[in-house]
C-alpha cells in the first residue's frame, strides 16, 4: 500500500501556513508543522492528529542554520522521506515609507524571508535530491512583483524569494525535484493586521493592492 506523502511546512502555526497544513492533512498527508512558538505548534499538531492525519511539530527558527538542519533531519528520522516542503515562514517587517526605514527593519525582514528561505532550500534540496524526487513551494507575494506603498522592504524580500526560487529550480530539475513559488495577494492574516494596524491603513492597503488580490504561481524553468 502506497504511503501518504510527507509534507513539511515552515511558518505553519498561523495564517497561510496553518491553512496549508490543515489542507494537506485533510488529504491525509503526513504533516510536519514548524515554527517558533512551541505551545501553538503542539496544539496545532495535536488538533491535526485528532482529525485523523499523522502530524508532528518541530520547533524551528528558520534564521538559524542549525535549526533548519535539525528540522529536516528530524522529519527524515520520523517519516523516512520528504516529499513536499512549503517554505512559508515570513515577517512583514516595519510598515513605513522608505525615508523612515532603517538597517534594523531591513535585517529583520531579510533574515526571515530571504535567509530563512535559502536555508530551508539548502536542507530540503539535499534530502530530496538524494531520494530523486520532491516538490518545494516558496511562498512569495504579489507585492514582490508589483510593489506597494510603505512596504518596500517586505516587497524587496519577496522579490528576492522569487529569484531564489528560479535559481533553485534550475539547479534541482535535473535531479527530479521541482521548485515553485506561489504569490498570494491580499489575504486576511495576523501579519496583514500587524502591517495595516488601523482601519484606515487596512482600507488604504486594500485599495493599493486590489488589482493583485489573487493567487499566481511562478514555475521555473518554463
Amino acid at each position: 500500500m502506497k504511503q501518504q506523502p510527507v509534507v513539511l511546512i515552515t511558518g505553519a502555526l498561523t495564517g497561510i501556513g496553518e491553512a496549508t497544513a490543515r489542507a494537506f492533512a485533510q488529504q491525509k498527508a503526513r504533516v510536519v508543522v514548524s515554527g517558533r512558538n512551541e505551545e501553538l505548534g503542539r496544539a496545532l499538531s495535536a488538533d491535526i492528529a485528532a482529525n485523523g492525519a499523522e502530524a508532528e511539530f518541530i520547533l524551528c527558527d528558520v534564521r538559524k542554520d542549525t535549526d533548519v538542519a535539525t528540522l529536516v533531519d528530524a522529519t527524515l528520522a520520523r517519516f523516512g522521506r520528504l516529499d513536499v516542503a512549503v517554505n512559508n515562514a515570513s515577517t512583514g517587517g516595519t510598515s513605513a515609507p522608505i525615508v523612515d526605514q532603517d538597517p534594523q527593519s531591513f535585517a529583520a525582514a531579510f533574515d526571515t524571508n530571504v535567509l530563512g528561505t535559502l536555508l530551508s532550500l539548502k536542507y530540503e534540496l539535499r534530502a530530496m535530491l538524494q531520494q530523486g524526487s520532491g516538490s518545494i513551494i516558496n511562498v512569495s507575494s504579489t507585492v514582490g512583483d508589483r510593489g506597494a506603498p510603505n512596504v518596500a522592504v517586505y516587497a524587496a524580500s519577496k522579490h528576492a524569494v522569487e529569484g531564489l526560487t528560479k535559481s533553485a529550480a534550475l539547479e534541482a530539475a535535473p535531479g527530479g525535484v521541482r521548485v515553485n513559488a506561489v504569490a498570494p495577494g491580499f489575504t486576511e492574516t495576523a501579519m496583514l493586521r500587524r502591517i495595516a494596524n488601523t482601519p484606515e491603513k487596512l482600507k488604504h492597503f486594500a485599495k493599493a493592492l486590489r488589482s493583485s488580490a489573487y493567487v499566481t504561481s511562478t514555475t521555473w524553468p518554463m
